[in-house]
């Protein structure tokens, strides 16, 4: 005869451990929270501060746009040593401060991009923790006590009754 494994019953969940997952749960939303708040608030500064060097860069770009159009002048008008190197410098500057501001468009970019996902996620952890409090509020309300009512008192009509 084949003998028949023993199953072993799935134990049920103590109130106190139930009680224990609750608010180690809430407490993770809460630092949650605190966390995504943290890092919003630092993502922003950076996207700030990037999004103003992005700023500076597109002006000293457009300003070396400016002098090279006029050293391009100034060289093919009057050739000589002089206005090739100021050309050739402002040539350099002006590679430079491109190169420069493709570098920060890009962390701009993916900053923004993370700051816009952070922003999400804050958002939804919020309203997570204030769904939460307002439950546990419903919850933690005191029962009211219901009054009795009076019964209304018979008046014995004495006109009617003489």
């Amino acid at each position: 005869m084949a003998r028949k494994k023993a199953v072993k019953k799935k134990a049920v969940v103590k109130k106190f451990v139930l009680d224990n997952r609750i608010d180690s749960s809430v407490a993770a939303l809460v630092t949650a929270v605190a966390d995504s708040t943290k890092a919003v608030s630092v993502r922003s500064a950076e996207a700030k501060k990037l999004a103003a060097q992005s700023k500076r860069l597109s002006k000293k770009r457009a300003t070396l746009t400016k002098r090279k159009k006029v050293a391009t002048k100034k060289a093919k008008s009057s050739p000589g040593v002089e206005t090739r190197k100021a050309l050739n410098a402002v040539v350099k500057e002006l590679a430079a401060v491109t190169k420069e501001a493709s570098k920060i468009r890009e962390l701009k970019a993916a900053t923004t991009a993370e700051l816009s996902g952070l922003k999400s996620a804050a958002k939804r952890v919020s309203t997570y923790v204030k769904l939460v409090e307002k439950a546990d509020k419903a919850l933690n309300k005191p029962t009211k006590k219901r009054r009795k009512r009076r019964k209304k008192p018979v008046v014995e009509d004495s006109a009617v009754a003489a």
